[in-house]
Order: C-alpha cells, then structure tokens, then sequence
C-alpha cells in the first residue's frame, strides 16, 4: 500500500496507519517502507533515529523492528545531518535497492511512504511494483488540493487502484478545553454552507474521503519523542480515527484478495 502526498503529514498518517493495521490485524506483520530519499522522517518518528541496520552475508539488508513494525529508509543509510545531493540516476538506484536488497520476509502489508510530488520515484514504483492500493494524503487547503489533483491523475492514467483520500491537519483540537478549529479554514459553498478542500478534491476526482485528521498536541508530541500515537495513545479521538481508516483499508485488501481469486477460477 503506498500513501501519496504534495504536502506535509504523510509521514505521520503512514507510521500512525502502520501500527493500526498491526493491532486491527492482532500482530500480523507489517512494512513499512520510506522513499521519501531527500526528507526521510520515519526514523525519528519511530524512535529509530541514529541506529543502523545490518546487512547479511549476501548484502542484503535486514529491516529494523520497532513497536513491531519492520522499517526501513534511507535515513538509517545516510547521516542525519547530511544534505542528500543526489541526481535523478542515483535517486534511483537507491530507491531500487531499498526495493530489491531488503530482507522483509512474510509480510501482510507493506506501507511504503512515498516523496512528494509526481517525480520519477512516483513512475518507476507504479510502473514496477504490484501495488494494491494508493491513500491520497491532502490537507484541507485549496492549493494542496490543485497540486494533488495532478498526482492523482498520474495514478489513474497508470490504473494503480486508488482506496480513496485522507484529509490530514483538518481542524486543531485545543489541549485545554477540547475545542475543534479549522486550520486553513474552509471555503463557502453556496449560503449558510462550507466545503473543505478534501470534498472538493473527492468531487472532482470521484474519490471518497476515508478520514479527516485533526492535528493534536499529543499527535506532534509522539512523533517528536519517536513514540507514535497508536502506541502511546490508540484509544484517543485521533487514534480511533486512524483505528476506522485501517479497518476500512483492510476491508478494501480483503475485497481485492477475494476477486483476484474468483477471476482465477473462472475458465
């Protein structure tokens, strides 16, 4: 499964979706795999910043574990603090050797986080990685939307299935009183009526919204720590959100599997 985003909070929704589809699949194993090559975050968010994985006798890499997850990114190959300067070709080829040169072994899902954009990281993986299903990972804001618009065009023009689209940092939840306020506001929709920039995109797309995500203090807190909000909080208002979104991609997942095998059986 790959989250595909133009704007910051992919990250976030991948790690916090990850440990979701874990616990909703009672400790089945999970992947989950971060392309971004230029700005890798998932290290830091999940508590494996500094650390490096081991490579086995045939230059394989073994994935490192965390809250049960098996990760792997180009932040545990390169230094922290280096600027990643790299040309398309060798963009590439490093793309291709967190795809072929990992050991995942048996795994149910593999969440693989993708670099902003529609470059050709988003090209080689559709047109040579079976993928199963694509979340469109958008805030509300309307240039968001615009620029995800176009990525979402790529994914059709190739047929990568798309299982719909998660509107990120949709309102703040205030840590004192519990308040709900839009961060970009939304726009008019006729008198009397307002219409965010996720339903926008979902109409101009025929896509549907599969969750809105607040921002939480405690959401950024975690991610800061290297402690995700599906391990330190599952049951917040947040983590319940993140909890329907893996129970609605694991439906889609069982949809697939079930008629890629009837079409296998009909003669």
């Amino acid at each position: 499964m790959e989250l595909d985003s133009c704007f910051p909070g992919k990250s976030t929704v991948a790690v916090n979706l990850s440990l979701a589809l874990k616990n909703r699949l009672h400790g089945e194993p999970i992947g989950l795999l971060d392309l971004d090559v230029f700005g890798p975050s998932i290290p830091r968010m999940m508590g494996l910043d500094g650390l490096k994985p081991e490579i086995d006798s045939k230059k394989r890499i073994i994935p490192l574990t965390s809250y049960g997850i098996k990760c792997m990114s180009m932040g545990f190959l390169v230094d922290s603090d280096s600027a990643v300067v790299w040309r398309g070709l060798m963009v590439m080829s490093a793309v291709q050797q967190l795809l072929r040169q990992v050991i995942w072994g048996p795994l149910h899902t593999l969440v693989i986080d993708m670099p902003p954009g529609t470059g050709d990281v988003q090209l080689s993986l559709c047109q040579n990685v079976p993928i199963q299903g694509v979340l469109i990972v958008t805030t509300p804001q309307t240039l968001a939307t615009s620029d995800t618009r176009r990525g979402i065009q790529m994914l059709k023009t190739l047929n990568v299935p798309i299982y719909g689209i998660v509107e990120n940092m949709t309102e703040f939840i205030c840590p004192a009183c519990g308040h709900h306020s839009p961060l970009f506001g939304h726009q008019k929709d006729g008198p009397g009526s307002t219409v965010s920039g996720g339903d926008r995109l979902a109409e101009a797309t025929g896509l549907s919204v599969l969750a809105r995500i607040p921002i939480d203090p405690e959401l950024i807190q975690s991610a800061d720590a290297g402690k995700p909000l599906m391990f330190t909080a599952p049951q917040s208002e947040v983590g319940c959100l993140y909890d329907q979104l893996a129970e609605h991609i694991i439906k889609c997942q069982n949809q697939t599997v079930h008629t890629t095998l009837s079409s296998k059986n009909t003669y």
